[in-house]
């Protein structure tokens, strides 16, 4: 996982991998072109992502034509994010109609009524957030 992490973590690799993903099988050559940096440091990038396993190369003829490997980022989506999504997704749902509601113009929410405990006194606090 660290070669992958560390193979994300330049731009132009980035770039390279979003390339190679909306053009299949891009050769090197045409590749290059797509920066202002020299073959040699656009080929040292694609050792990193090929050390990898992000990006697969295969000769044809004197031409090497790359395609992106999406399976590493994949296993690292199963590892730490999916557990995660679902309950950080809705509480970011959440906290977007809020604020939302919150820049809405016009009369703002009621206050709502909280209970502390059984047969506890009961408080009031609007909804609008800290101030």
């Amino acid at each position: 996982m660290s070669a992958i992490f560390h193979a994300l973590a330049h731009e132009h690799r980035r770039r390279i991998m979003d390339l190679i993903k909306a053009r299949p099988g891009l050769s090197v050559g045409h590749l290059a072109n797509e920066f202002d940096v020299s073959r040699i440091a656009v080929m040292n990038h694609l050792t990193v992502l090929e050390r990898a396993g992000l990006i697969i190369s295969e000769k044809d003829g004197r031409t090497r034509r790359l395609h992106l490997n999406a399976a590493p980022i994949q296993m690292i989506n199963d590892r730490w994010l999916d557990d995660y999504t679902g309950h950080w997704a809705k509480k970011l749902t959440g906290l977007k109609y809020a604020a939302e509601a919150a820049a809405r113009p016009g009369p703002k929410p009621a206050a709502k009524t909280i209970r502390l405990k059984p047969n506890s006194r009961s408080i009031s606090r609007t909804t609008r957030g800290p101030k």
